[in-house]
């Protein structure tokens, strides 16, 4: 590889983020003056900036991420070959430009991915995004959520195939369809009046306890303390110190997942599942406390959109809809695999502690906090995004080359 890089006039660096931590200086010491380096996202960046270093100063800097994990990516570019415009959407990012090239390479790579639109924002921010969205609505999040509310659902006396329509196949299916090509506000409105004051009350209890986990999240990804997490975990994969090795285990062996595969079984084509309003209450509530932290912290719609909204029903849920949530998380990086897996449980526990705690004790509604929904701007800008989506649905097949090989049937 060494001897690859020291000729190479572009590098991509597309290996894992846990070997990027272990070998940047080797990479780096490579290199030759006025190349450039490629990085599909900016786990380096920040890596770099929690151990006090930096990019060599003689090379550009350049990124191109698109907005779904690799087999998303893949899928879609397959299916541009027959559809135009397929493809999956990305951002794009210029951190060093030595000789003026950069940001013409990074556009030429990012068509050459087959992204239909390519969005501008910065390494930094970028990292910070993406980490912290895949811990949150796009992976571990919708986890958590799913399982406390299947939980809920089945402890309430709910048949349990229900309770699994209920909650995965409703947000895998109408619910992301719904966003996907309608917008939020579609979800509510689209429920009568018993349905809309479901979603309510599944809601107001639900956005402060989503949003207190992912303030948390997003403040340990910019401080440098989850991409430590990832760098470690990466090296308790070996043994080391007397220890065993601990790679990451199984997420999809409890029974609701075994549910899951019988409903699946049986479901007909095109079925895209219930909107149950509890679940889509949840659901919403959670995606745009997501939304309004991004918010608060600076990055663009357009960042915020792709990354939060997008991705979420276009790219990855699909993977769940299609077998359970281990297609869905395990096909993505390991350092998504790793925080899906962290976070997860910290979102089931804080919905099952005092969200739901909140409805059954009969708490009132917090009618701002759906006067906010109802008028947020960010509505206005999904509804310009959903224009800027693929044109075509994912199609995810089980047995395909773009999956992982351990996860094909």
């Amino acid at each position: 590889m060494i001897e690859t890089l020291c000729g190479s006039d572009l590098v991509l660096l597309l290996i894992s983020d846990a070997a990027q931590a272990d070998n940047y200086k080797q990479i780096f010491s490579a290199m030759k003056p006025n190349s450039i380096l490629g990085l599909s996202h900016g786990f380096l960046l920040g890596h770099l900036q929690s151990c006090g270093d930096d990019f060599p100063k003689n090379i550009s800097v350049i990124a191109v991420c698109p907005k779904g994990m690799g087999p998303s990516v893949r899928r879609l570019y397959v299916q541009g070959q027959e559809i135009n415009g397929a493809g999956i959407n990305s951002s794009f990012a210029v951190h060093q430009d030595v000789d003026g090239r950069a940001t013409d390479v990074a556009l030429g790579w990012s068509v050459a991915l087959g992204s239909p639109f390519t969005f501008a924002t910065t390494l930094e921010d970028e990292y910070k995004s993406d980490i912290f969205g895949e811990r949150g609505i796009l992976l571990g999040a919708v986890h958590g959520i799913v399982e406390a509310l299947f939980r809920r659902y089945t402890e309430g006396g709910m048949d349990e195939k229900l309770a699994y329509k209920n909650t995965v196949e409703g947000i895998t299916g109408i619910i992301s369809k719904t966003i996907s090509t309608k917008g939020l506000l579609a979800i509510y409105n689209s429920l009568n009046e018993g349905g809309r004051r479901d979603f309510e009350m599944a809601y107001s209890a639900s956005y402060y306890p989503c949003m207190e986990i992912l303030y948390e999240c997003y403040e340990d990804v910019a401080s440098g303390n989850e991409i430590r997490s990832v760098v470690m975990a990466g090296r308790r994969f070996l043994e080391k110190d007397g220890l065993p090795a601990f790679p990451m285990g199984k997420i999809d062996e409890t029974r609701m997942w075994k549910v899951g595969a019988r409903v699946r079984a049986v479901r007909p084509a095109g079925d895209l599942g219930p909107l149950y309003p509890f679940t889509a209450g949840v659901y919403v509530a959670l995606m745009m406390a997501q939304i309004e932290i991004l918010r608060k912290k600076g990055h663009s719609y357009s960042e915020i959109i792709n990354e939060s909204v997008i991705e979420a029903v276009d790219s990855l849920n699909p993977f769940m809809h299609a077998r359970g949530v281990s297609f869905m998380v395990d096909n993505c990086s390991t350092t998504a695999r790793l925080g899906s897996r962290k976070w997860a449980p910290r979102f089931d526990y804080i919905l099952t502690q005092q969200a739901f705690v909140t409805v059954d004790t009969g708490s009132p509604i917090n009618r701002d906090l759906i006067s906010n929904f109802l008028s947020d701007p960010v509505h206005n800008a999904i509804e310009t995004c959903a224009k800027l989506r693929p044109t075509v649905d994912i199609a995810v097949t089980a047995n395909a080359d773009y999956v992982r090989p351990e996860l094909r049937q």
